[in-house]
């Protein structure tokens, strides 16, 4: 207990001067938004999540058919024979550096507006040369340059499958064309003949091997008696385009001439008639020659060189070849007359010989 009130009186007045020079501050909270007031049944859902943010991608390559790429390849596509030299010039009108993604002789980059890519000799069969330039905001654009390496068949070989000797008429054979080491492959076209006709032109199905390789091509056919004596063949060419030589690669095959085995046949009437004085004569074909026999009365018969009326009547002739037999039978009817064509003729000609003579002496 104090005894005195003078330092009660001092402590309220300090107590009372804080209150003053520091005064209360009391919050009020505001009244909430309509939308912030929740109607019982609502039930809140969590926010969504922030979006991520991925890296940009890098500068993507350009081919020279986009906008902005402006490169010109000369020539546009090259064809060349294995082993000869090649060149291209790569262009640009507006970016740097330009260089050549080749993996044979590539050249170093450079910031002029023209770069070649030369080879002294094509060592490679496949091979995909492309020129690319390096754009101002750090994407790269670049052209292809279509190259085929080429090389002509070492031989061309033409038979005839599991057969030799001659064809038999009416029977089916198998033609055969092998090319020896030619590329690519793909561009190869097979031309079966026979004599100047073309039988058929065949390609390598689905082949796209570009190194050289030896392929096979056949052809069927059936052999006839017009075949007797025509000569087969085949030729192998490398179809390359515009841009290939002028006169595609062509090598051609021997020529295998062939025999076939046919008939006998006979050709005869049945009524003939032949004048007094000429020759009885029936056409007969085959190969090899058949043998013929003329009967009369199941008696065989000498031809007549001359005939006369005794001749007339009823033959059989037989026509013997190493295939079968063949028989006919003809009526001979043998008219009045002065004798054969040639003997006309022989005549005519005798006739005018004596004339001149006349006129000379």
């Amino acid at each position: 207990m104090f005894t005195s009130g003078r330092p009660i009186t001092l402590l309220l007045l300090c107590l009372l001067g804080s209150a003053t020079s520091s005064p209360v501050s009391i919050h009020t909270p505001a009244p909430p938004l309509p939308s912030q007031i929740l109607h019982p049944s609502t039930t809140v859902l969590p926010s969504p999540p922030s979006p991520t943010v991925l890296p940009s991608p890098p500068s993507p390559t350009l081919s020279v058919s986009e906008v902005g790429c402006p490169l010109t390849m000369s020539p546009s596509a090259l064809v060349v024979r294995f082993g000869d030299p090649v060149a291209a010039n790569c262009s640009t009108t507006g970016f740097a550096p330009l260089g050549w993604e080749v993996e044979l002789a590539a050249p170093e980059l450079t910031m002029d507006r023209s770069l070649v890519w030369r080879v002294d000799r094509m060592t490679k069969w496949s091979i995909t040369p492309s020129c690319y330039v390096f754009s101002e905001e750090g994407g790269q654009c670049h052209i292809h340059l279509p190259l085929t390496v080429y090389k002509p068949p070492d031989n061309v070989f033409f038979s005839v499958v599991n057969h030799t000797g001659p064809m038999i008429e009416g029977h089916q054979y198998t033609l055969q064309c092998a090319v020896q080491d030619v590329a690519p492959v793909e561009n190869l076209i097979v031309t079966f003949y026979r004599g100047p006709t073309v039988l058929g032109r065949l390609q390598p199905n689905n082949n796209t091997e570009k190194t050289p390789v030896t392929e096979v091509f056949t052809l069927n056919i059936t052999s006839s008696k017009e075949d007797d004596g025509v000569q087969y063949w085949c030729e192998a060419k490398l179809e390359l385009g515009p841009e290939g030589p002028q006169q595609p690669p062509v090598v051609t095959s021997h020529k295998l001439t062939a025999t076939v085995l046919f008939g006998p046949q006979l050709v005869c009437p049945t009524k003939l008639q032949v004048k007094e004085g000429e020759s009885l004569s029936c056409e007969v074909r085959g190969n090899p020659r058949p043998l013929v026999t003329w009967f009369r009365d199941g008696q065989v018969v000498a031809l007549p060189t001359h005939s006369s009326r005794e001749h007339a009547g009823k033959y059989t002739i037989s026509a013997k070849g190493l295939l079968g037999q063949r028989f006919c039978t003809v009526e001979v009817e043998v008219l009045a007359g002065s004798g054969t064509t040639n003997s006309f003729n022989r005549h005519f000609l005798l006739a005018v010989l004596l004339i001149w003579t006349i006129i000379w002496l």
